[in-house]
């Protein structure tokens, strides 16, 4: 059986994401595209725009040293433009390390995601990794 093509999408991104080709992974991205990223770090916030999300993910890698990487354990659809990504992320900072299980629900229009809606198993570990906003 073939994949679905909005499993298509979601695993290049996954994959060109973890390689750091922020380039592949924009042109993914409608460029409206919106991800809302929780808690109260660095990083938490609702970003509007490729460009914006693309210099929030710059920023993750920038803070790791690039010592990052996310694992996508499953990915399921609903033929109506939803995904939902359930992954691991793992990631070094300092002398931090993390590793967490989550989910990235995305929604899909055209072969291009338009919105990223993500969840962390633990809120407050995460916002403790990424250092809370300043």
């Amino acid at each position: 059986m073939a994949e679905h093509p909005d499993i298509a999408v979601v695993r290049q991104g996954f994959e060109a994401w973890t390689r750091g080709d922020m380039d592949t992974v924009g042109t993914l991205m409608t460029a409206d595209c919106t991800h809302h990223s929780p808690g109260e770090s660095q990083i938490s916030g609702h970003y509007k725009g490729r460009d914006n999300i693309l210099a929030m993910y710059r920023k993750m890698f920038e803070l790791t040293g690039g010592r990052m990487r996310i694992t996508m354990d499953s990915v399921s659809v609903d033929g109506r433009g939803h995904a939902v990504a359930a992954n691991t992320f793992y990631a070094e900072r300092g002398d931090r390390g993390i590793e967490m299980k989550g989910a990235l629900v995305f929604t899909l229009v055209g072969g291009k995601i338009t919105d990223i809606d993500e969840c962390v198993a633990d809120i407050e570990q995460s916002d403790a990794f990424w250092g809370r906003a300043e």
